[in-house]
């Protein structure tokens, strides 16, 4: 039972970090890309310093925490829940509801129902209808 408790214990600290957990969340500094694909001169001293902080036992937080502490908060790939940074999260949710609630209301106002529909035109008068065939039949042989 004291071993179970221990192990629920480190999974919620979040375990122990790897290099490969973590190098596809932070970027790059140099060439903006992620590290996981990187192959900057750069990216290899953040990679060893993601090394050096896992040999210390640092999770994965703790290394990531560190990381900014180093290279600045432009190394996270994601940017912070707080903040301006927040808008990074915020803006796009706000603007696709918006783009949602516009089609609804166009949908809406360009939907006719049967009984606002124009009212059906008057019949042809005779002499009317008689022109109207004989220039469809004209039209038909051609």
């Amino acid at each position: 039972m004291k071993a179970l408790a221990i192990v629920l214990a480190v999974l919620a600290a979040g375990g122990p970090a790897s290099l490969p957990d973590i190098e596809d969340e932070v970027m790059c500094v140099e060439c903006k890309t992620a590290l996981n694909v990187s192959t900057s001169a750069v990216a290899e001293q953040e990679r060893e310093f993601i090394r050096r902080q896992i040999a210390m036992g640092k999770d994965k937080q703790e290394v990531k925490d560190a990381l900014v502490e180093q290279f600045g908060p432009g190394v996270l790939a994601t940017p912070e829940e707080k903040g301006f940074d927040l808008a990074a999260y915020l803006v796009p949710i706000v603007l696709g509801l918006l783009a949602l609630t516009a089609l609804a209301v166009a949908a809406r106002r360009f939907r006719r129902r049967p009984e606002e529909a124009a009212p059906a035109a008057e019949p042809l008068a005779d002499d009317d209808a008689r022109r109207l065939d004989a220039e469809l039949a004209a039209y038909d042989r051609r």
